[in-house]
């Protein structure tokens, strides 16, 4: 291997995941004049949605549009960004991470910003209607949908307090219990569902009804249909944390999956290694991935800087001696 190719390979902080969180923590490093890659395999969670909201000033900016400004933004700073999938990760001296297309990289810092892919339900339909008018974030998506006739899928009993949210964009609301049964809700569930005018049904969802491309019903298992206009679900999400894991990070058990242990700044337990955005954990909407991102690259490029300068007063120390 030449000199030449050999930088070619080489960077300060190789980032994996071109997301919010990636992007934004490529941004940081790049104006930090951090010699960056970000691996970006295209996966964005948010592709189904045609807009994102509650992300002030980019409200209503399409996920699609957002990811483009992002790489335009951090290619003036010289980041680099690839297209491909990190296949694997071995630590070192620093990282050296092998991608599917075959190239392997190294850097000295590595951040995983993989995010999580979301699992819905087997119901028929559910998942072709995904990110139009079967929604799973009221924040997302309720103003867009308002006072509308809302149906919420229950996949467990945590999914009465999806329903008593969604009563704040509007009044009509059905909880269908799907595979729950009323004996798994608690007395208090039911008082607030009571109190919040949420009309409960049992029986499984068998699918949906749809007209002229758009939901008009839930039909049950018994062939009932109930007419609604929306329908929430909370879907099963699965981190993409196993390279984390695979790499040594200490990983907790949470209700929503397995995520990584990390600082304030992202920062896991394994020196060097870091986790932004759903990759350290659930409740990480668009905005909150972005901070997480600048959180960490601002974090990095001052652990680059002290290792550097400690170095470097080493160095001095025993010139001296």
């Amino acid at each position: 291997m030449t000199e030449n190719t050999a930088r070619a390979d080489s960077y300060e902080v190789i980032v994996v995941g071109g997301g919010a969180a990636g992007l934004s923590a490529g941004l940081v490093l790049g104006r930090a004049r951090r010699r960056t890659l970000v691996v970006d395999a295209g996966e964005p969670r948010n592709a189904p949605a045609a807009h994102m909201q509650g992300y002030l000033s980019r409200d209503g900016m399409s996920p699609a549009e957002f990811l483009a400004t992002g790489r335009e933004e951090i290619a003036r700073y010289g980041v680099e960004l690839v297209r491909d999938r990190t296949v694997d990760a071995v630590r070192d001296e620093g990282f050296t991470v092998t991608l599917a297309g075959g190239r392997t990289v190294r850097a000295r810092q590595l951040v995983v910003a993989t995010g999580l892919k979301d699992e819905l339900p087997p119901v028929e339909g559910l998942a072709e209607r995904f990110g139009r008018d079967v929604l799973h974030c009221p924040y997302c998506h309720g103003w867009e949908v308002r006072d509308q006739a809302f149906g919420v899928l229950a996949t467990s009993p945590m999914s009465v307090h999806q329903a008593l949210i969604v009563t704040q964009w509007s009044k009509d609301v059905t909880l269908f219990l799907h595979t729950v049964t009323e004996a798994e809700l608690s007395d208090e569930d039911l008082r607030r569902l009571a109190a919040a005018g949420v009309h409960v049904v049992s029986g499984e969802v068998a699918g949906l009804v749809v007209e002229e491309d758009r939901l008009t019903g839930v039909r049950l298992g018994d062939g009932t249909v109930h007419a609604r206009e929306a329908l929430f679900v909370a879907p099963r999400a699965v981190p993409r944390t196993d390279l984390l894991a695979r790499l040594g990070a200490e990983m907790t058990e949470t209700p929503f999956g397995v995520y990584p242990v990390v600082d304030g700044r992202g920062l896991t337990t394994v020196p060097g290694l870091w986790a932004a955005g759903n990759a350290s954990g659930f409740a990480e909407q668009v905005v909150n991935a972005a901070s997480r991102g600048y959180r960490a690259g601002a974090a990095i490029n001052a652990e680059l800087l002290m290792g550097d300068l400690d170095a470097a007063v080493q160095v001095r120390s025993s010139v001296q001696v």
